[in-house]
């Protein structure tokens, strides 16, 4: 068996360019929400709210939970709480 290298875990992960990407895309989401939430000092149930989503929805954003989230409804999140989301493509 020989060692693979990768540029980041995404890569390592996905069975896909498009799926790294993806699952890249919805883990910087779930870093700026979460960070929005700390920096704002709300609790789960205030940021919930704020979201538009439920209090275990938002413990499932806070805890990482990748899988539970598709990048439309992370959008959909950070769009319900004021934020703007930017998209930026860059040669891989």
């Amino acid at each position: 068996m020989t060692a693979q290298s990768f540029n980041n875990v995404f890569d390592a992960l996905a069975d896909t360019p498009e799926e790294a990407a993806n699952l890249k895309a919805r883990a910087e989401l779930m870093r700026a929400l979460s960070a929005l939430v700390a920096r704002q000092g709300w609790t789960q149930a205030e940021a919930a709210r704020r979201c538009g989503v439920t209090q275990p929805r938002m413990n499932d954003l806070l805890r990482g939970r990748i899988s539970r989230f598709s990048l439309d409804a992370l959008v959909n999140m950070a769009a319900a709480c004021g934020q703007q989301v930017h998209i930026e493509l860059q040669p891989s």
